[in-house]
């Protein structure tokens, strides 16, 4: 990742004549964990199976209900005995570090309570940042800043996660960044151990608790962000400056849970009762976007669709882990987890380069473009459209007008 300057320039310059942003359809993987300990003592049975690298198979077919398919297809499946090593190389690697490129990029976990969601985010979190070190310290020629930032979502509060004030954090609508959230501390990292301390700092923090299904359950939906700033050194403190900016979320949402079996009461059921709540907003958006992008889509129904409405639909690269249990008692959770899993394969994001450019670097380029324009009104052609040609044009006149 670097600045645009130079020859960089120029290409960027070219392809703004093109339609910017890049779409394509949300990665989704599915990682079936082996039986635990716990349903392996109540002789549990194991009911789905990786059949290829990319299949899913339900296997007690003869329970099944009519109607209901028995296979899923994805972009690839991991069986029990695949490391989180193997997802995060074979799957969600190349998204992550788009963040280097400029472009931003969200990673989640979904799926039921103890399936595996925060030990597998974890893993994906330390693969990510140590390739993200590793590419900078073989980018000398460039600056790197790293901001990190961190909050979870509690029954419908926004909390900082790096702060001990627990007091909830307002969300605010901006023009140009979207949906912000209030007073949220962000550190700039010094190196990969203060990134370390942060974490520590995070897991400490979060709303977990006990349930019948898990020791450790995560009470909340965590979202861990890091922004990379980077210029290109012979650039910096130069008008002509540009610098690409990009966020990575990591989101490790609380597990979908059914009362009657996480046997919840009092404090644990009113949490579950917003951990489904959001989850199913969640499920809502989702199915609507995997329509087309038509009609109202509700992100502001949830706290947490409404934070990860730009990796839902927008300006970013997304992949999801969904995680399951293979046990039989499952069976309905994983279906579910399953059927949201399809809708979020057929939903479309357009992710694209952010650049942060200095005064004067923006200037020139819109003259030039300004430029370009004028030229082709004077040279119509059969396939012109003049009023597609000066509404762009006012449009780059008004971004001018902002940005200075």
């Amino acid at each position: 990742m670097g600045a645009i300057g130079g020859e960089e320039l120029k290409k960027w310059e070219k392809m703004q004549g093109a339609p910017l942003g890049s779409e394509e359809k949300i990665l989704v993987l599915v990682r079936l964990r082996p039986l635990s300990e716990k349903e392996i003592s109540r002789n549990e049975v194991s009911d789905w199976e990786c059949i290829n690298e990319t299949s899913i198979l339900y296997r007690n077919s003869l329970q099944e209900r009519s109607g209901l398919p028995t296979a899923y297809t994805f972009d690839r499946v991991y069986r029990g005995d695949c490391s989180t090593r193997e997802v995060y190389e074979g799957g969600t690697k190349d998204i992550a570090l788009s963040v280097v490129s400029g472009i931003n990029s969200t990673i989640f976990a979904y799926g039921q309570t103890s399936s595996g969601k925060t030990y597998t985010m974890n893993g994906i979190t330390e693969f990510t940042v140590a390739d993200i070190y590793d590419y900078m310290q073989k980018h000398e020629e460039r600056a790197f800043v790293l901001k990190f930032s961190a909050m979870e979502i509690y029954n419908e509060v926004v909390r900082d996660l790096l702060s001990s004030d627990s007091s909830p954090l307002r969300l605010l609508d901006d023009p140009e960044k979207g949906t912000i959230i209030e007073k949220l501390t962000e550190e700039t990292l010094r190196d990969w151990d203060h990134l370390k301390d942060l974490l520590s700092v995070c897991e400490a923090q979060r709303q977990i608790g006990e349930t019948y299904l898990n020791e450790n359950s995560s009470r909340s939906h965590q979202i861990l962000r890091l922004t990379i700033e980077s210029s290109a050194r012979e650039f910096i403190g130069k008008d002509n400056k540009t610098t690409l900016s990009a966020s990575v979320n990591f989101v490790d949402l609380a597990g979908s849970e059914r009362a009657s079996q996480s046997l919840s009461v009092g404090q644990r059921l009113k949490e579950g009762c917003h951990i489904n709540r959001s989850l199913l907003t969640l499920g809502t958006v989702i199915r609507k976007l995997s329509k087309g992008r038509h009609g109202h889509v509700n992100y502001r129904d949830s706290k947490l669709t409404r934070i990860l409405q730009p990796a839902l639909g927008g300006n970013a690269r997304t992949g999801i882990i969904c995680t399951l249990s293979p046990a039989r008692s499952h069976v309905e959770q994983s279906r579910n987890t399953l059927l949201f899993a399809c809708c979020a394969k057929e939903v479309t994001t357009n992710a694209q380069v952010n650049v942060v450019m200095s005064d004067k670097a923006l200037v020139k380029h819109l003259q030039k473009e300004l430029a370009r324009l004028e030229s082709e009104l004077k040279t119509p052609t059969t396939t012109c459209d003049h009023v597609v040609l000066l509404r762009k044009k006012d449009q780059q006149i008004e971004k001018a007008s902002f940005l200075s």
